[in-house]
């Protein structure tokens, strides 16, 4: 059993670093002007190639590639960090609310700048989702004391979530800018306007926070046996509590600034990863909900930018058509155990 558990593991993560592989090099290729996967190579490993077709590739599409492979990883390791908290698998940053009360500062940064003639900066920006994710998350923890059930704890925070997005809506719609309708288009989640810049940022905040994520494993994995258990093993619960309340803060905020509110993602692809390697080890799940969500996240922001091109669909709406039936699915098979 071992040997095939070992063998499972191997072959599942083999199989979301070549899907993975595959996504990359399918959405440089991919666009308003195609080239072949031999103009691919020259562009990125021989500094070959047409020099509009390497302006293209290197200024926007893969800054927008690694921004959707890391965002992606990113808001994955997140929904399973909240699951993980709350013990419930539909637990996720934009369910609970979390996205929604980042998205709600940001822009309120972000427009208070702009009547001021400046622009925000990435560290502010991840700084003010930050502050947001967890101002959301203080009022979900608020409600799971007085709740008990988790399904009225979920409904609190889609609630909270609605709340926040209205004012944002109202906000937006009020504001007085031209660069307004940027706003809006990132308020819609969006993967496009990435630059170097904020790749590097990204990916050192992700790289920290997903890091130390998985150096929590072992707690988290005997945190997942029950707080009695994880208690008699050694883990100061109060702590470990904190620590995974702002990781997965960090990693939504981080997404949030950077893409806007993104849906489904945290909460279908760890069910996904868990179903795909039969196990719910933190240890193994954490590094394969990265590579999932950065393959889920790839994946739909092709499908966003070349399905109806040159109209392109916001992110958010694209992981809700997919990862929305995986909830469902996951809502019906657990009341079914029951």
């Amino acid at each position: 059993m071992k040997n095939k558990a070992k063998i499972r593991y191997i072959a599942s993560f083999l199989m979301l670093t070549a899907f993975l592989l595959v996504l990359i090099f399918w959405n440089i290729n991919s666009g308003s002007v195609s080239m072949t996967v031999r103009e691919v190579f020259q562009i990125l490993f021989q500094k070959g190639g047409d020099e509009t077709a390497r302006n293209i590739v290197w200024s926007i599409r893969l800054p927008r590639i690694l921004a959707a492979l890391i965002l992606g990883g990113a808001l994955s390791v997140s929904g399973f960090l909240l699951q993980t908290f709350f013990n419930n698998p539909i637990a996720g940053p934009f369910v609970l609310g979390i996205s929604s009360g980042a998205k709600l500062t940001v822009a309120l940064t972000m427009i208070f700048l702009l009547g001021k003639g400046m622009t925000a900066g990435s560290g502010l920006m991840i700084v003010s989702a930050f502050a947001g994710s967890l101002i959301s998350m203080g009022f979900v923890l608020l409600v799971s004391r007085k709740v008990k059930n988790m399904s009225m704890l979920v409904i609190s925070g889609v609630m909270i979530g609605y709340i926040c997005s209205a004012v944002t809506d109202f906000v937006v719609t009020f504001a007085e800018d031209s660069n307004i309708v940027n706003l809006h288009n990132w308020s819609q989640g969006s993967f496009s306007g990435t630059d170097w810049s904020n790749v590097a940022m990204m990916a050192g905040v992700v790289a920290v926070s997903v890091l130390l994520a998985f150096l929590l494993s072992k707690p988290m994995g005997a945190y997942q046996l029950g707080e009695g258990y994880a208690r008699n093993m050694g883990v100061n619960i109060k702590r470990f509590r904190v620590e995974l309340i702002l990781l997965s803060s960090i990693l939504s905020a981080c997404v949030t600034a950077f893409a806007g509110p993104i849906s489904f993602v945290g909460i279908a692809v760890p069910q996904l990863m868990k179903s795909l390697l039969k196990t719910a080890k933190p240890i193994l799940v954490i590094p394969a909900c990265f590579l999932g969500g950065a393959a889920f996240c790839l994946f739909c922001d092709l499908i966003a930018r070349t399905v109806f091109a040159p109209t392109e669909l916001s992110i958010s709406s694209v992981t809700a058509i997919f990862g929305a039936p995986v909830v469902i699915y996951v809502m019906i098979n657990r009341k079914g155990k029951r």
